[in-house]
């Protein structure tokens, strides 16, 4: 499974960048290799990225909203739905995630993220307007 964006969907994030300013909120699903790349757990590893990218998220104005183990599938197809932990992470704009994921120092964390990342799924997630209902 990819753990990174493609081209297209890097570049739908960047046009979009380009006119929306808007806070975004990530919704990361996470699940983790059982041994990671270096022979620690996929867990380990990825924590070691999330470290690192918690205070380059904190200086770039953003901030981790929420994050733990997913524990039960309440609704849902079980085996499609075996993530291990998920985390909400605003940003002040599309671009300030860009920015920060473009930046030499997240790049040199990020081998923590893909070695310890079995799968994963990122959706950029826009807050709905007060009192207006959901589409």
């Amino acid at each position: 499974m990819p753990i990174t964006p493609n081209r297209d969907q890097f570049a739908a994030l960047a046009a979009t960048a380009a006119s929306d300013d808007a806070p975004v909120v990530m919704l990361n699903l996470l699940k983790f290799k059982d041994v990671a790349t270096g022979g620690r757990s996929g867990a380990a590893s990825y924590n070691r990225y999330g470290d690192s990218v918690s205070r380059m998220v904190e200086e770039r104005g953003g901030q981790i909203l929420w994050s733990g183990r997913v524990d039960q599938v309440l609704i849902g197809d079980e085996a499609a739905n075996g993530w291990d932990a998920i985390a909400l992470v605003q940003y002040p704009s599309r671009q300030a995630f860009l920015d920060m994921v473009s930046d030499d120092t997240y790049l040199k964390t990020h081998e923590h993220r893909e070695g310890g990342l079995a799968d994963t799924v990122l959706l950029a997630c826009t807050p709905r307007p007060t009192g207006v209902p959901p589409t």
